[in-house]
């Protein structure tokens, strides 16, 4: 089973423009994120794909492998997507760019979902972690999960989900983090099928799977870790790298 890793990476941003170019105990955002996810061992090999000629310099400069996007794409899906569409391959795990605490624990259960999968039923593999704070909680940023009784995916939302219409029932919070584990042939299909009413509403590609059909298993992990989407979190970075 040959397995690697993708980490799109745009320079624009709507929150916070060229954060993946800002400053992190001295190296780019992206370059630690890269570096982190080399470093877990996990992967026969890592990828930066992206759109902008300074990333994709910035990542030669380091060593790294990157790719240049051929064409502009909506989300990461779709700039992954276009990457492997011709590479004989397994699994790819997508790390985002933004996520330079990226850790081994984590992607490895991710993958051992497929090497459990004997009959390749599940199409992806992603992370869920528990959460407890309110505000958190009611913050359209932050893409809440709902799940099966077995960790299969039944949605996602900005909004809180389940809405908690009877305070007595003791409900789980649980915070979607943005790092999937595609079976190549679900991420070809992802790259084919049009966005429906739901992902395009609610502005969270995963949901496309599930508007046709695809099986996500997600796994529980404890480490938050730290998406810098905004300068503050940022400042929450540089105070962790220390």
């Amino acid at each position: 089973m040959k397995i690697i890793s993708m980490i799109p990476a745009r320079y624009s941003a709507s929150r916070f423009p060229a954060k993946l170019m800002q400053d992190l105990g001295g190296k780019p955002v992206i370059i630690r994120t890269y570096e982190a996810t080399v470093a877990t061992q996990l992967f026969d090999e890592v990828f930066v794909v992206t759109d902008s000629d300074i990333i994709f310099k910035e990542v030669v400069k380091y060593g790294g492998k990157a790719i240049m996007s051929k064409r502009e794409h909506e989300c990461g899906s779709d700039r992954i997507a276009e990457a492997v569409e011709f590479m004989n391959i397994d699994i790819v795990v997508n790390v985002q760019g933004d996520e330079p605490f990226t850790e081994q624990e984590s992607l490895r259960k991710l993958i051992d979902v497929f090497k459990d999968d004997v009959n390749k039923e599940i199409d992806l593999a992603s992370l869920k972690v528990h959460i407890t704070d309110e505000d958190e909680i009611n913050n359209p940023n932050t893409v809440k999960v709902i799940t099966d009784k077995d960790n299969f995916a039944l949605y996602f939302s900005r909004s809180p989900i389940p809405y908690p219409r009877d305070k007595k029932v003791d409900v789980k919070y649980f915070k979607h983090k943005g790092i999937y584990a595609f079976r190549k042939e679900a991420l070809m299909d992802f790259y084919r099928l049009p966005m429906l009413t739901l992902e395009a509403s609610e502005k969270i590609e995963c949901i496309r799977y599930l508007e046709y059909g695809k099986k996500i298993k997600m796994v529980e992990t404890h480490v938050q870790g730290i998406e810098i989407d905004t300068p503050e979190d940022l400042e929450r970075a540089k105070l962790l790298w220390k």
